[in-house]
């Protein structure tokens, strides 16, 4: 039986950008940052533990055209990078955020699981945060179902 998630991955192009805007922007911790000879390990935690690999599109994962074109696609924003984040003030890190000149994609809005904004990493993966409402699980899901 899975039990939790400990890691989970975005494609970067850059990994020392995305280490600035992961850890000097949204303020995420380093995780792990090895150098593996084949690859550069890199991964940030959020304040629960959670990692994130922040992985370059190539070798050994993929040969050179298919990190080409994945690369390309994570230009697009098109490469099916998504991180949803939670916070305890989601219209004050907005705030920040936008004085920070992070790229945001949607303003707070009211929903009925909380308040939550959308913006995406220096390389188009999609990022949403969130400040929770005390709503029951079931009330969500029943609520997205209509």
């Amino acid at each position: 039986m899975i039990t939790t998630t400990r890691i989970t991955q975005v494609y970067v192009l850059d990994q020392q950008e995305a280490l600035d805007f992961y850890v000097g922007t949204l303020g995420l911790e380093v995780g792990d940052d090895q150098d593996l000879g084949f690859m550069r390990w890199l991964t940030v935690k959020s304040p629960d533990g959670h990692q994130i690999l922040l992985e370059r599109p190539g070798p050994p994962s993929m040969d050179d055209s298919t990190a080409e074109q994945v690369r390309d696609l994570v230009t697009k924003g098109a490469a099916g990078g998504h991180l949803f984040f939670t916070t305890d003030d989601a219209q004050g890190l907005y705030e920040q955020l936008v004085e920070r000149g992070v790229d945001i994609t949607d303003e707070p809005e009211r929903r009925p699981y909380g308040l939550d904004f959308g913006l995406r990493d220096p390389f188009g993966n999609h990022i949403r945060i969130a400040e929770l409402s005390d709503v029951p699980s079931a009330a969500i899901s029943t609520t997205a179902e209509r």
